[in-house]
């Protein structure tokens, strides 16, 4: 039985890495300036025109790392908040977690801050909102859905008042790149070696906790009757979870759902091994963001449409397919 599981996992992610490869290049080509494939290879190798290797060296190639980046941090933090509330329909941005993000992100802007606390703001804001939705949402026993996902709209609602307080407060000559920023944009930065790392480091110290993070999934007992070191385990979940996502705000706004589509797609092909569903999470959530950017970037060209836009048109239609998909079988997932 191990044997087949690892069987099924290898090839899947070797699809998942050769699809996620694919789209990587083919952003290289969208833009609203036309380049050839030939354009695109000489600037990559430092031969093209200047207009060419600016094009492809200094914006579509750290745009298309940023979004891989983002995207693959999103994914990876919705697997490990719906391991941590054992629930499907868990992700940052149905439960508030990437609006109380872009509150502490906000508000350490408007104070001037630099780019460190502004990181550190939002993680602290992060990191409320999965307390508040832990002293909430949980009932006796395991996570109600009703209850989990009414908590979630109530402390996304009281997110949104204090993001449209800030923004009243914003001057006005930054308040439409704000605007942008908190419908989910990666116009204004390009900074992905610091999500891009910090994506590499959270899967190096989640994979050996997979088998672990199997046994917890369905509950806390089992997981202590199988000797699983709950209290720590829990705790680097919450710390885990509010970080990537806290990172990936300040990367490229609130973008929803990345983290509650890919994580359930992958338990749908490979199962709920999260051997294969971390992975598979940080990739297919940098091939979803990355996708949806080339989206943004082509469908209204020359002008870009926020990419949260993008995800919100392919995530909603998804979310409502598990509500009802809920109600027919009487349970999520």
């Amino acid at each position: 039985m191990k044997i087949a599981a690892r069987t099924l996992r290898v090839p899947i992610l070797a699809a998942l890495g050769a699809a996620t490869l694919l789209i990587l290049i083919a952003s290289l080509f969208v833009g609203s300036v036309a380049l050839s494939p030939a354009e695109v290879i000489a600037a990559l190798g430092g031969q093209a025109g200047r207009i060419a290797q600016t094009l492809v060296l200094d914006i579509r190639l750290p745009r298309t790392l940023a979004a891989f980046a983002t995207g693959g941090l999103l994914g990876l933090a919705g697997a490990l908040m719906q391991i941590l509330l054992r629930n499907p329909l868990a992700d940052p941005f149905i439960l508030g977690v990437s609006g109380g993000a872009a509150v502490g992100a906000l508000a350490a802007l408007l104070a001037g801050l630099g780019t460190m606390a502004i990181t550190g703001s939002a993680f602290g804001g992060a990191l409320i909102s999965i307390l508040i939705v832990f002293v909430l949402a949980h009932g006796r026993g395991s996570w109600a859905p009703t209850r989990l996902l009414l908590t979630g709209v109530v402390v996304a609602a009281g997110w949104g008042a204090a993001i449209s307080l800030l923004l009243v407060l914003s001057p006005n000559a930054t308040l439409r790149s704000m605007l942008f920023w908190l419908m989910g944009d990666l116009a204004y930065r390009a900074a992905w070696q610091t999500p891009l790392v910090l994506l590499a480091v959270a899967l190096i110290v989640a994979l050996p906790c997979a088998r672990s993070l199997n046994v917890l999934a369905r509950g806390e007992v089992q997981a202590r009757a199988f000797g699983v070191s709950v209290r720590p385990l829990t705790i680097g979940l919450y710390i885990g979870a509010s970080l990537l996502t806290a990172v990936a705000v300040v990367e490229a706004g609130t973008i929803g759902f990345v983290g509650l589509i890919v994580p359930h797609m992958i338990r749908l092909v490979g199962g709920s091994d999260h051997r294969l569903v971390l992975p598979g999470a940080a990739l297919g959530g940098g091939a979803l963001l990355t996708l949806a950017d080339m989206l943004a970037r082509s469908v209204a060209a020359p002008r870009a449409l926020p990419v949260g836009v993008v995800t919100a048109a392919i995530g909603v239609p998804l979310f409502l397919y598990l509500l009802l998909r809920s109600r027919n079988t009487g349970q999520l997932g």
